[in-house]
């Protein structure tokens, strides 16, 4: 920081600290002043890395969207406003591997609410079908394809030259 004549701002500067409870704990003690979560580049982490935090962000903000959807849909076609709700789930659920099944349980309950929201369907409705004919994959079905299809491209697609030559 110092060769680019970069400082601190000590009022924005948060310490995060991540392990497991065991190693925090033996932390904790010490007079560093840390926070539970801290947002990088758009994304928030937790000290336990459980992505809790950054999907109830996402449960907002699609809320929030769910609504704004429910609110038009008697001004835009059906076919319009499952391109909203598509761009809007997708754009914000693509990118989790690896969450636990809690973490993938809670991205499944949001997308399900909008799900429902664009067909105007009752919560007790069988939400299968509603995926179907908005053709929607479930979330772990998504994750898989996403892993699937950019597992085939990077082993089909030519690489150039210097990636690959020793």
């Amino acid at each position: 920081m110092t060769a680019n004549i970069l400082t601190l701002n000590s009022s924005k500067t948060q310490f995060l600290l991540n392990g497991l409870r065991k190693q925090l704990d033996k932390v904790h003690n010490s007079s560093l002043n840390t926070t539970h979560s801290a947002r990088n580049l758009g994304f928030i982490f937790d000290e336990h890395l459980t992505f809790s935090d950054q999907i109830s962000a996402i449960k907002h903000a699609i809320t929030i969207s769910v609504n704004f959807v429910v609110s038009v849909l008697t001004l835009i076609p059906i076919n319009t406003a499952r391109t909203i709700a598509t761009s809007i789930v997708h754009s914000k659920l693509d990118y989790y591997y690896n969450l636990a099944k809690s973490q993938i349980t809670r991205l499944q309950q949001i997308q399900n609410s909008l799900a429902r929201a664009v067909v105007k369907a009752p919560k007790c409705c069988h939400i299968t079908p509603i995926l179907h004919s908005l053709h929607w994959l479930k979330i772990i079905e998504r994750i898989e394809y996403k892993l699937l299809s950019l597992t085939y491209k990077v082993l089909t697609t030519t690489q150039p030259p210097y990636l690959h030559s020793a």
